[in-house]
């Protein structure tokens, strides 16, 4: 319970900030162009608290922290006295409307520029990019890495940690590019190696797993600390404080089990199947038999599952963890290179995702969101100001779009109008917000619809 009053409010506190500073964006211009302002509200519904400033506007922080507006004086919302025609927004010219509109979304990337400024100064704490042993047949087999190889850059970029790693090389698999690595080897001088990603699936959920490359994992005791009642393992009889020794399945074919890993990996390939497991349970040793459970994955393959979690001793990842640090001055523009690139790759994403290479489930609504707050909250601020970095991006080129109710589709028809020299007529801008409001109710039933699967699954 406590955990969910911790995500919903790093979820609100998080919603809060990043839609303040876009109405902010939109307000802040309105002002300095001479456009009257009525009303600044954080969320939508009704106003939980308001006050009107000294400078006539009424501010607003209302019930459903899912949005929020700026209100301006405009003809077309109704009578508008004439002292003060020139100050509302319909009467300006587009390019101070298309200025006044832009500007949210501008607020949004400076925010992300700032807060990835901030972490860049405070240090970002990370795995170190040493990769495990790739799995037969991936791409990474085939290119002859091996365990224990630390990827020093990518394409003469350094990766001082293993996120940016995996964040460069989604980016390159969208390109469908081959990647020149700098491997350091456990052993032995660093050497230069390509890295084909053409024919990988471009869907984060299984690029890695066509590359073969994820992080090295120290070993974790296969020591049950929770079996999760319903699950197969609680079915077969496993209890908490269980040793898994050794596993038997079809024909016979098996192995001791030196890691948690490594029976993970196993229950990953094999769903369904029956398999013994020799375990230590307290001073005595038996056999239990386990079906393995199935779990359906989107590209129609399965994935095993157990139904049981171990505890991960202290200190255990201590030696796999660095620090990425820079100068207040070197923060600055790698700030805004990771906004640049975090933006594009957005953009890739969503491309990508109306052709059918990346699964719409990547779709996440409020209260996956909710959980990702709450989750890097209780990390850390700096954990926690990454998390509203990547919110902020998101959120600014999603309202770029040029689709109608969006700040894109205001931005697509005011330029329209400079084009042409006058307006749309109402009625296509009647039928635009129409389409824009259709899209933008089934994004959002998408993402609740996925929100709702994975709190099932």
């Amino acid at each position: 319970m406590l955990d969910v009053i911790w995500s919903v409010a790093a979820f609100v506190v998080a919603i809060g900030v990043l839609i303040s500073f876009h109405e902010f964006g939109h307000f802040w211009v309105a002002r300095r162009l001479g456009v009257k302002v009525l009303r600044y509200s954080v969320g939508f519904g009704k106003p939980l608290w308001r006050r009107v400033g000294a400078d006539g506007v009424e501010y607003v922080i209302a019930a459903l922290p899912l949005g929020g507006y700026v209100k301006m004086l405009d003809e077309r919302e109704g009578d508008v006295p004439p002292a003060d025609a020139p100050r509302a927004f319909n009467r300006q010219a587009p390019w101070r409307r298309i200025a006044i509109v832009s500007a949210g979304p501008a607020a949004n990337f400076l925010m992300a520029f700032v807060a990835y400024w901030i972490v860049y100064v405070a240090g970002i704490a990370g795995l170190k990019p040493i990769i495990d042993a790739p799995a037969p047949n991936t791409l990474a087999a085939a290119a002859g890495l091996q365990e224990g190889d630390t990827i020093i850059a990518l394409n003469g970029e350094p990766v001082p940690t293993f996120q940016v790693l995996r964040t460069e090389l989604i980016e390159l698999a969208l390109a469908s590019e081959q990647v020149l690595l700098d491997v350091q080897p456990r052993l032995g001088p660093a050497r230069k190696q390509w890295l084909p990603l053409a024919g990988a699936r471009v869907d984060p959920e299984y690029l890695f797993e066509d590359l073969g490359i994820n992080p090295v994992q120290p070993v974790i005791p296969p020591v049950l600390s929770e079996v999760v009642p319903g699950e197969s393992a609680a079915a077969a009889g496993f209890q908490a404080g269980d040793r898994l020794l050794a596993y038997r399945g079809a024909g016979g074919a098996g192995d001791v089990l030196r890691s948690w890993q490594q029976w993970a990996t196993y229950l990953r390939a094999h769903p369904g199947d029956v398999v013994e497991v020799d375990v230590q349970r307290g001073d005595q040793q038996q056999s239990l038999t386990v079906i393995i459970g199935r779990e359906q994955r989107d590209d129609g393959t399965a994935l095993g599952r157990f139904g049981a979690r171990v505890d991960v001793p202290d200190g255990l990842w201590d030696n796999l963890t660095t620090e990425h640090r820079l100068s207040f001055w070197a923060a600055a523009p790698a700030a805004a290179a990771q906004t640049a690139r975090m933006s594009a790759l957005t953009l890739k994403m969503m491309y990508r995702m109306v052709l059918g290479d990346v699964s719409v489930k990547n779709v996440t609504g409020p209260i996956q969101i909710a959980q990702f707050a709450g989750y890097t909250a209780s990390i850390g601020l700096v954990s926690f100001l990454s998390f509203i970095a990547i919110m902020s991006v998101s959120l600014a080129v999603l309202n770029l779009l040029p689709v109608p109710v969006l700040d894109g589709g205001h931005l697509l028809y005011y330029t329209v109008e400079m084009v042409k020299g006058s307006p749309l007529s109402e009625r296509a801008q009647v039928v635009g917000q129409q389409v824009g409001l259709t899209l933008l109710v089934a994004l959002m039933g998408l993402a609740f619809y996925n929100d709702i699967l994975r709190l099932i699954n």
